[in-house]
């Protein structure tokens, strides 16, 4: 395996973690926050494990080898940042809770052992040392190279947990093309952005009350959440995009429920601020709170772009008036 590189050999996991000594050196006390790895599930399972990203291999037991690897560059990375900057160290992960579509057994399993590898995959080790209990048979099948020491070095303290979400889905059994664990159902009722993804506000609020009980991060902070539509320019010369302005609003809501009711939140980036380049989807989504005219290069405030400074503004009138 070691014959292809990338994440599938250990040594990219030593190789990230002379990266990471090389720019936490040279930039120092300039950086006070790092973030180790930006959705390690990505990387692994779609590019090793489904195939739809680069390097676009198609196999469960690739992923996991890759996942490992991750993980261990993260670890070996902590130590080393916080060596070289006095800083916070912590490490970002997508979540998206799945769901079974049915009642059927078949459709119940399919969505646990789903739910397993998207949402808790990375936080077993990173919180408790360890895999979830659930997938060691397929990790003893894969003959996952796991080396003495590996899970304590991955298990370092960590100061937050970036959380990124946008979706969630309903899983139906029966492995697709593009999903080995089953295939996702769409609500005919469901609003859904440019993705496909459905807008399901709700979701968020129950993963992160769910990290928050089961595995207790000192801090959380959304590190990406937001939609993509089809965004057009108006001949007025503005973008008007009502229903991203809507997705935010509802979605601030439920990370507000959810700070109420305990959860360490403590900071929210929206994603993005630029219509940019999207992972395998290219240019074709657009994220952005500006518009990108990729034409010319010009640069366009939507609405949700003011909306969200009107937002931030009146959050921050608020938190500075006298009690």
């Amino acid at each position: 395996q070691d014959r292809w590189g990338g994440w599938i050999g250990r040594d990219t996991a030593y190789a990230f973690a002379e990266y990471a000594d090389a720019v936490s050196g040279a930039l120092g006390d300039g950086i006070d926050t790092w973030i180790t790895l930006n959705e390690p599930w990505v990387s692994a399972y779609l590019g090793y494990g489904w195939g739809s990203h680069a390097p676009g291999y198609r196999s469960m037991q690739l992923g996991m080898q890759a996942s490992h690897h991750l993980l261990l560059a993260h670890g070996l990375s902590v130590p080393i940042l916080r060596r070289n900057s006095p800083s916070r160290v912590g490490i970002t992960l997508n979540f998206s809770p799945i769901e079974s579509a049915t009642d059927d057994p078949e459709d119940v399993e399919a969505a646990m052992r789903a739910d397993v590898n998207v949402n808790l995959w990375f936080l077993e080790p990173l919180y408790r040392g360890r895999y979830h209990e659930t997938v060691l048979p397929e990790l003893s099948h894969a003959k996952l190279r796991v080396h003495d020491g590996d899970m304590q070095t991955i298990a370092a303290p960590i100061d937050f947990l970036g959380v990124n979400y946008y979706t969630r889905f309903l899983l139906k059994h029966g492995p697709s093309v593009d999903n080995p664990f089953g295939s996702y159902v769409e609500l005919p009722q469901a609003e859904r952005t440019a993705m496909g993804w459905e807008v399901h506000p709700d979701g968020f609020y129950r993963t992160l009350m769910r990290i928050h009980r089961e595995y207790h991060p000192g801090e959380m902070i959304i590190t990406e959440n937001g939609a993509a539509f089809p965004d057009v320019l108006s001949s007025d010369g503005r973008v008007h995009d009502e229903r991203r302005i809507a997705y935010y609003a509802t979605h601030l809501e439920q990370v507000e429920r959810a700070i109420a009711d305990g959860a360490p939140v403590t900071g929210y980036f929206a994603w993005s601020l630029l219509d940019n380049f999207e992972w395998a989807e290219g240019y074709r989504p657009r994220f952005g709170l500006v518009y990108v005219d990729y034409e010319t290069q010009r640069r366009i405030m939507k609405d949700s772009g003011y909306w969200y400074r009107d937002r931030i503004a009146a959050a921050r009138s608020e938190t500075s008036r006298p009690a």
